[in-house]
């Protein structure tokens, strides 16, 4: 029987954790904190917020092995009403639909991006400097990058491509990330793994192949490996209550900067007390930009979508999540020049800033099984039948 230590019980480190004792293997998991979760975990309390991702996309191969596995458990569908009040600003005003120059590049004709190229450059010849701003802005819902039209042409492309996809690809847990944490401890715990909360590896264990699935920065202090570094963004969190007022927006997409406001409470009424709305703005800051600078941009966009929000305010926090979203690829990159999973001496690494493809959590998802298959010496197409 194979032995495998999983260092990080984040949705990495569980994916990796579920998929070896599926295949055999005897599995211990180390997570630094009380819970479970990583990036995953929801707060407790009656303000229910989401430390990570907050929507699952069904695009990906994650999601099936979840619905397989029945973890992603009930979901929050957006109202039909609530997802027409989707709002875009442009130009200072906000507006229903976006800019037309910008839906050339959602055309079916549109060839693939180059990956040599940056993206704004690329779709500046397709739909003018206007409609390639406001796509690439629009973009940062799911890049959380200060300049989105400096990436790779290939890898913005593509974010493009699924974020503004019909019928969206986006889908909510109800009661947020928790319940599907909770389910694949759950799971996990039924297939023998053996989890060992409040317990931080500072010496990499010798024994046996170890899957680390932890961020970037902390593997590359834990392997002592300073080439373990990847671009990723930097996003000021601005999370708050408000008291309900009808005609609030569902969502505001910023297409003159990097910026997006959400009311998560329109799918998911379970999220704040009865009465009170949730609201999560994510604002990508510059290297040189401080938390309030993306505070005041987000409270920019709260003026223009949730009219009178200061007076109704009951709940507030603000955060940074620096090189914690993901990462990123500059142009002449892709997803194979990342810091690869396989370090060598049974060492593996899992997490979203590593070779592997995907979009959000599914680079994730993805290195897990790569890293299982590699320590078990299997195939992934083995795992993918287990």
């Amino acid at each position: 029987m194979h032995r495998i230590t999983v260092i990080g019980g984040g949705f990495a480190g569980l994916t990796a954790a579920i998929t070896a004792a599926e295949a055999g293997a005897k599995v211990t998991v180390h997570e630094a904190h009380h819970t479970l979760g990583g990036r995953a975990r929801t707060a407790d309390g009656p303000h229910r917020t989401n430390d990570g991702p907050h929507a699952l996309y069904n695009g990906g191969p994650h999601w099936a092995w979840l619905r397989r596995r029945d973890l992603i458990g009930p979901l929050a569908p957006i109202p039909p009403l609530e997802a027409a009040r989707l709002r875009l600003r442009h130009k200072g005003a906000l507006r229903r639909t976006p800019p037309f120059a910008m839906l050339k590049l959602l055309r079916r004709g549109v060839g693939p991006a180059p990956v040599d190229v940056d993206f704004l450059t690329w779709a500046t010849g397709i739909a003018g400097e206007e409609g390639a701003r406001a796509a690439a802005h629009y973009c940062a819902v799911a890049l959380f990058h200060h300049d989105p039209g400096s990436l790779s042409a290939a890898f913005v492309q593509e974010r493009l491509r699924r974020a503004a996809k019909l019928p969206p690809e986006a889908h909510y847990p109800r009661g947020g990330w928790a319940g599907v944490v909770d389910r694949m401890a759950a799971l996990a715990w039924n297939l023998g793994v053996r989890m060992e909360t409040v317990s931080r590896v500072d010496t990499l264990p010798t024994d046996a192949p170890v899957i680390v699935a932890t961020s970037l920065d902390a593997a590359r202090r834990l392997l002592d490996d300073p080439s373990l570094t990847w671009p990723s963004g930097r996003t000021t969190l601005v999370d708050l209550a408000v008291r309900t007022r009808r005609g609030d927006a569902f969502a505001v997409s910023d297409l003159d900067a990097p910026g997006w406001i959400e009311r998560f409470t329109a799918q998911d009424r379970t999220l704040a007390p009865a009465g009170e709305q949730l609201i999560q703005g994510q604002i990508p800051i510059a290297p040189h930009e401080s938390k309030g600078d993306g505070t005041a941009r987000a409270e920019q966009l709260l003026d223009l979508g949730f009219p009178g929000w200061r007076e109704r305010l009951t709940w507030r926090r603000e955060a940074v999540a620096n090189g914690r979203t993901g990462a990123v690829d500059l142009p002449g990159s892709t997803w194979r020049d990342r810091p690869a999973v396989d370090r060598g001496d049974g060492v593996y690494l899992a997490g979203d800033q590593v070779a592997s493809p995907g979009l959000l959590s599914e680079v994730s998802f993805n290195s897990a099984l790569t890293a299982v298959s590699l320590a078990l010496g299997r195939r992934e197409l083995d795992l993918e039948r287990a």
